[in-house]
């Protein structure tokens, strides 16, 4: 019998390399290994090179020269443009208390476990930028359910600066390094500062980010909060609006601004890693938030809160959370390139039971993750073994070619045939019914800051700090904004602090020595329209007042699920 050049050697052993497996590459040992150029030629040296005489110049026939040195040249793709600086490792989730009254996805039902890997991250910084920075933590998860990839890509905090899509890239910009100068807003918070002062709605993060939560302890003493609000859908059809929240076993500690300088740059990676080789293994608890869509309903026209804005939470004492499972990390990498650089997290990757919602930071976050991917990895990253999905059955789709296709799927037909049909699951979730509820023509649309944004960090400053958070949280402020060039910057940010509280606006008034405007309500933004403002020159973002036979893009209910948006006929089907 000769050869395959396909399968295993003939006695089935995989001896040497006669099969490439990955699991066995990551393994293996170097003392288990041969050293060969790429192509597997054995190569005695991996110093040597061939030249002209021993001082004459090099021969581009030296092909081990040529493939090591184009390779190196060739290491690096791209940096993630946000959560570049990150580390992660891999572990289990198991179900303990079955969520399967509410959703129908798999790894709810009692006693499921099944794999995953966690990506920690920071958000601004470049890879190589300080585990200590103050900036949120990305917080992402990838559960191998036995119907997909379930890919969870939260933060450590519950809100973000944003609920208007558009203002994303424009926003991690500001958290770059300035184009003129090229410092960053630790050295220069010109930019940082800017934006803020003309987006309010950013001013919850900003109580977080700038208070104690805004440097956590490492990555094992936070939680990570999915932020966005998705659908859970049960095996009858029947869905709810639900939060996710993953609640540190270790429970929660931070680090002091001043403190941060004592810190190693890779202070997270070195303290998740050490960690779990002690076998110390971090946990985490699965739990939701959920409401019906009435509840959603009412919420708004009771509440003013929108489940559809990211700048907003649900109260927990009127959705208490439900914990469905937990997860724990006990396995570390072997190869950071390949397990944690290369790892992809996208939150199209959904699994029967669940299902997005119209939150539209959401909806622009469903295009823009495998955007990147293909950009940075590739088209084929999917195909990679840390980004694979582990199901019982045998995956096919019409997807072929591009750049790298391994797993290209044999000679099977790539389109739908009826000469050697490919196999089909019905249906399990009714989406006509789930999401049959959006009715209306197109709109333009942008927020409008709003009294109800305030209330939230209004709660925090007045209830949930405590004297010495106040005072760190004025002196982290004050700090930052110290290496700010414009002083109106400064005075607009004081305004919005104002309607958090007058005492924070006075603490920082005197911390910065600069006063700040006296209200909002006279004030125009840029970024956003002012439902504060008693002149309609100030009402409209940039203080365009549009013609009268034009759309202004404001609206009534700032993109919340107002009364009347459900079609509960529909649902009560």
């Amino acid at each position: 019998m000769a050869p395959s050049a396909t399968s295993p050697a003939p006695d089935g052993k995989r001896n040497g390399d006669l099969h490439r497996d990955y699991n066995d590459d990551r393994n293996a040992s170097s003392e288990d290994t041969v050293y060969t150029t790429s192509s597997g030629a054995p190569y005695p040296h991996p110093y040597e090179v061939q030249r002209v005489g021993e001082n004459g110049p090099l021969l581009l026939q030296d092909h081990h020269l040529i493939d090591l040195i184009s390779h190196f040249d060739r290491e690096r793709i791209p940096e993630r443009v946000v959560h570049a600086k990150g580390g992660g490792a891999h572990g289990y989730y198991q179900t303990t208390d079955p969520m399967d009254d509410l959703s129908q996805a798999d790894m709810f039902k009692a006693g499921k476990k099944v794999p995953v890997s966690v990506r920690f991250s920071t958000v601004g910084g470049e890879s190589g930028s300080h585990d200590c920075a103050r900036d949120p933590r990305g917080f992402s998860v990838k559960f191998r359910t036995e119907e997909g990839n379930w890919d969870v890509v939260a933060n450590n905090t519950p809100v973000f600066f944003l609920r208007d899509p558009a203002k994303f890239p424009h926003f991690i910009h500001t958290q770059k390094r300035d184009p003129q100068n090229h410092m960053t807003h630790a050295d220069d918070s010109t930019m940082f500062w800017d934006y803020l002062s003309q987006n309010p709605e950013s001013v919850h993060q900003v109580m977080i980010l700038m208070g104690d939560r805004g440097i956590p302890d490492g990555w094992r003493k936070m939680h990570g909060y999915y932020g966005h609000t998705l659908k859970l859908v049960n095996k009858n059809g029947e869905w709810v609006y639900g939060q996710m929240h993953m609640k540190s076993k270790q429970g929660t500690d931070f680090i002091t601004q001043a403190d941060s300088a004592n810190y190693s740059p890779d202070y997270a990676q070195k303290d998740l890693y050490n960690a779990i080789e002690k076998g110390e293994y971090p946990g985490w608890d699965v739990c939701w938030q959920t409401m019906t869509p009435k509840e959603a309903e009412d919420l708004w026209e009771n509440e003013k809160i929108n489940i559809f804005d990211l700048t907003h939470v649900w109260p927990q004492k009127r959705f208490p959370l439900r914990k469905v499972g937990e997860f724990f990390l006990n396995e570390n990498v072997k190869n950071y390139f390949a397990e944690i650089e290369q790892i992809a997290f996208n939150p199209a990757h959904l699994v029967p039971g669940i299902e997005p919602t119209a939150d539209p930071v959401l909806q622009s976050r469903l295009f823009s993750y495998p955007d990147a991917h293909r950009h940075r990895v590739g088209v084929n990253y999917q195909q990679l073994p840390v980004n694979a999905p582990r199901v019982p059955y045998r995956m096919a789709n019409f997807q072929r070619d591009g750049n790298m296709a391994f797993l290209n799927q044999g000679s099977r037909m790539s389109y739908l045939s009826s000469i050697s049909p490919i196999q089909f699951r019905e249906r399990s979730t009714d989406l006509d019914k789930v999401h049959s509820h959006f009715i209306g023509g197109a709109v333009t649309f942008l927020s409008q800051i709003r009294p109800e944004d305030f209330v939230a960090p209004r709660t925090l400053w007045e209830k949930v700090f405590d004297d010495g958070a106040k005072e760190r949280f004025v002196e982290n402020v004050s700090g930052h904004m110290s290496t700010c060039r414009k002083e109106d910057i400064i005075k607009r940010q004081i305004a919005i602090f104002r309607e958090v509280s007058p005492d924070l606006a006075a603490r920082l008034e005197k911390a910065t020595g600069v006063k700040g405007h006296d209200s909002i309500a006279n004030m125009t933004f840029n970024g956003t329209h002012n439902g504060f403002a008693k002149e309609d020159s100030k009402r409209y973002a940039n203080g365009q007042k549009p013609p009268s036979h034009v759309g202004d893009s404001i609206n009534p209910n700032n993109g919340a699920p107002a009364k009347g948006t459900h079609n509960f006929e529909v649902l009560a089907q």
